[in-house]
């Protein structure tokens, strides 16, 4: 059985909502209880720096990042309800807010969930939202050996976490505009515009916390904070690329959204057009022959053949012949073809 815990299966040796690691600097680590932590002491001069996960919806989490000897900044910002992906430099350390494609089953993976860190040199503070599967692959990583060996890194690998989850969702939207953009060049596809602002709605929805995304990573890749290391550094470039790659991806899709859209509004007026030239030639066409056929239907005296058995089929002939000198001078001036 797995040591490091999922999510939503803590060890009984930690608190119901908190779980703490310490970590060796070699990507090796193991769980401790809570109260080891509480001073951020590392006693253990085997072990690099330390890793507390608190929920955010535990009513003793205020009180406990308290007892961290936190400062009030940094616990506001952790326990803020709503967030943006950003990043605050505070003192000697900084305050890092991520969001990650909800994956849980039955989410819906627009529904972003808020990640937040306090990094410092030796210890990291991390308040959880929601269960995010970019967290359990840290902790397979850790059982693997190949876990975090700084705070930096532990951002770093996380945030690549995060782009690595939100590239199948941004995959799935592309594969879905392509099928929208083969469907609209056929005329005759009927193509559901409720689909079609589905895509639109989730690509700026996932876009909207990119762009932040990024910006956060950058801020703290270029920021003067003296643990964080040139490898750090790197890494943390690297998870920033990938999270412009998909937001940008994500402004591609809404913009071929927004060319798909408009393509179905011409296609649509177009088929009107058409509707409404077939119905204006009718009208044209008729216009003439209901005229003649009202003006012999008058009830007054002197209608011409009037008496004359013969003279219906002649009328008749008329209006054909009119018809069809119509139709043929609407085709030699372009209005049929």
């Amino acid at each position: 059985m797995s040591k490091f815990p999922e999510l939503h299966t803590l060890p009984d040796v930690l608190a119901p909502d908190v779980s703490a690691f310490l970590f060796d600097g070699h990507g090796g680590g193991q769980a401790i209880a809570v109260d080891t932590c509480a001073t951020a002491v590392l006693e253990d001069k085997a072990f690099v720096f330390v890793w507390v996960h608190v929920q955010h919806d535990d009513p003793d989490s205020y009180a406990w990042l308290q007892q961290c000897g936190v400062d009030q900044f940094v616990i506001d910002a952790l326990t803020a309800e709503e967030t943006r992906p950003r990043c605050t430099v505070h003192q000697d350390g900084a305050v890092v807010n991520l969001r990650g494609i909800n994956l849980n089953p039955g989410a819906e993976p627009e529904d972003m969930i808020s990640i937040r860190f306090w990094l410092e040199e030796k210890r990291v503070i991390g308040v959880w939202v929601r269960p995010l599967l970019a967290i359990n692959d840290i902790f397979d990583a850790m059982e693997r050996k190949l876990g975090p060996v700084s705070p930096g890194d532990l951002m770093a690998k996380l945030a690549l976490r995060l782009a690595d989850r939100a590239e199948p969702t941004v995959a799935t939207l592309n594969e879905r505009i392509d099928a929208m953009e083969e469907l609209v060049i056929d005329e005759q596809a009927k193509i559901e515009r409720g689909h079609l602002a589905e895509i639109r709605r989730d690509a700026i929805v996932l876009r909207r916390f990119m762009f932040p995304q990024r910006d956060a990573l950058t801020t703290l890749e270029i920021e003067d904070l003296e643990w964080l290391t040139q490898r750090d550094r790197s890494r943390i470039r690297e998870a920033a690329e990938r999270v412009t790659r998909l937001a940008e991806e994500l402004d591609a899709i809404r913009d071929r959204a927004q060319v798909v859209h408009d393509q179905i509004m011409d296609n649509r007026a177009e088929a009107m057009n058409r509707s409404m030239l077939v119905l204006s030639v009718v009208a044209v066409i008729f216009l003439p022959l209901g005229f003649l056929t009202g003006l012999l239907g008058i009830n007054v005296g002197g209608i011409p053949g009037a008496n004359d058995p013969w003279a219906f089929l002649v009328v008749c002939g008329l209006l054909l012949l009119v018809a069809v000198l119509q139709i043929w001078l609407f085709k030699r001036v372009g209005i049929l073809r």
